[in-house]
């Protein structure tokens, strides 16, 4: 086997056990049938799923399969349509989880795989690059999704929730989302924000969210600017749109600002951001939030809301 090859094994085998395909049932006319199939991975040993909110919303009820076959009834811990991230639980011990990685130091051009179930067919395997980091999605119902991984990694529906992972078999991402009728363009939320919002569904079973209205894109700081204004890090985050009437743009921000920092943090990604954005504990506050417009520093205050439920 070449290199190449070994390298896609390896880090397949180590998380391919934690795969699991979800199928929805739902009753009509007084009978169960399936309405939707997606994907998902445990990611404890007690039998805790990420998968998609859009995967199990509105079930009847929930089959979770292992790679080995076996079959469970899974239940819904936790849901948050905002970002598409959900949680259900198998009841058992002992089982293979995959492990969470970081997604806030990934570079583009980097190799991913994702895992999942596409079209029914169970634990496909399909790679490719690494093609945008941070971006903004808008949500088919059109709210925005952030801190959102582009890659040309093929996926299919099914592919929903399942494990997008690097080379050394960590989990960066869940695969949520493709474009009909383009070629190249799929897209993962970061484990990042995942594991923020994961940690608030298993505590409370919901999230609560500030709500700025801002669409982004981590970006890197020209070196020359960087050290003239002695910035700590190399990287900021680009607006390259603003929803109307939104706090950001009540704020006065602007299309080409550069966030470098952020309630007296600094951020270097989408998932900084979110962080602070998750628990509302910022909601309807002012916040100092430290921009590069052009070539100049700018202070200002910016009037978080509390984000309005998908």
């Amino acid at each position: 086997m070449d290199s190449f090859s070994e390298i896609i094994v390896s880090a397949v085998d180590k998380v391919k056990n934690a795969v699991v395909k979800i199928d929805k049932y739902v009753s009509f006319r007084n009978k169960e049938r399936i309405s939707g199939s997606g994907s998902g991975f445990v990611f404890s040993s007690d039998g805790l799923i990420l998968t998609n909110a859009h995967v199990v919303e509105d079930a009847g009820r929930l089959e979770v399969t292992l790679l080995d076959g076996s079959r469970f009834t899974g239940e819904i811990t936790g849901i948050d349509k905002d970002t598409d991230i959900a949680i259900i639980k198998i009841f058992g011990s002992g089982y293979t989880s995959a492990k969470l990685g970081v997604s806030g130091n990934l570079k583009i051009g980097q190799l991913i795989i994702a895992i999942g179930n596409p079209l029914g067919y169970q634990h496909s395997v399909s790679i490719g690059v690494l093609s945008g980091i941070g971006r903004t999605m808008r949500s088919p119902d059109g709210h925005l999704i952030d801190d959102i991984l582009q890659s040309d990694a093929a996926m299919n529906p099914g592919n929903s929730g399942g494990p997008m992972i690097d080379t050394g078999g960590e989990v960066i991402g869940i695969n949520t989302a493709i474009i009909p009728g383009t070629q190249g363009l799929s897209f993962s939320i970061g484990i990042d924000t995942v594991k923020e919002i994961a940690r608030y569904l298993i505590k409370d079973g919901k999230v609560i969210k500030a709500y700025l209205g801002l669409i982004i894109h981590e970006i890197e700081i020209h070196p020359r600017i960087r050290n003239f204004y002695k910035l700590s890090s190399n990287k900021g985050i680009l607006i390259t749109g603003l929803e109307d009437s939104s706090p950001a743009a009540l704020a006065n921000l602007k299309e080409g600002d550069i966030i470098v920092e952020f309630d007296g943090g600094i951020v270097t990604s989408s998932g900084d951001l979110t962080k602070h954005l998750i628990g509302g504990e910022i909601i309807f506050k002012p916040v100092r939030i430290k921009i590069l417009r052009q070539t100049r520093i700018l202070e200002m205050d910016i009037f978080p809301v509390e984000r309005p439920a998908a």
